[in-house]
Formats: C-alpha cells, structure tokens, sequence
C-alpha cells in the first residue's frame, strides 16, 4: 500500500515505490541491463551485439563474432560483476554469450 501522508517524498522515492507496487521493477531491469551492457562494453563490443536479453537472474547476449564470443567467455565472471556495480544491484547471477 501506498504511503498517503502529508510527509514530503522525492520524487525518486515515489517513483521507485510506484514502479515496486506495480511490479515494473522487472522490466525497467531488462532496460537497464542492455544500457549498461552499451555503456560498459563500448563501442568495440556494440558493434558486434546482436542483443542482449535477461531471463530471471542470466542474461543472453548474442554477438556476431565468434572470436569476440571466445575473448570475453574468459571475462564472465569480471563482466558480471561491472555490470552488477554499474546497476547497483546484484540482477545478473549467470552470462551466456551466443
């Protein structure tokens, strides 16, 4: 239930209650993970990004390079990390590069 008092809330604080009451959290999350991905990864990587889908806790990316899918299958575990700082959040558990 929503907080109907006369308190003054940020408008952040009532987004973020109106978007957690209304379960958007979740799509907002696959937003911002692709964003991340772009951010971090540079345009080296984009380049090459097919997509880049989150599934529960593991997200797909698709690449278009095969060689580029080899290089960062060594950096899973660093990527899943930054990704996660870059979120504020622990949403992403598992990577699968395609």
């Amino acid at each position: 239930m929503a907080k109907r008092n006369n308190d003054h809330i940020s408008i952040q604080d009532a987004l973020k209650e109106f978007v957690e009451t209304n379960r958007l959290e979740k799509g907002l999350d696959k937003v911002n993970v692709a964003d991340a991905w772009a951010k971090l990864m540079g345009n080296g990587v984009n380049n090459y990004t097919n997509s880049v889908n989150l599934e529960r806790e593991t997200l797909y990316v698709q690449l278009n390079s095969s060689v580029l899918r080899e290089e960062l299958s060594y950096g899973k575990q660093k990527i899943i990390t930054m990704l996660n700082e870059e979120l504020g959040k622990e949403i992403i558990k598992k990577l699968i590069l395609r």
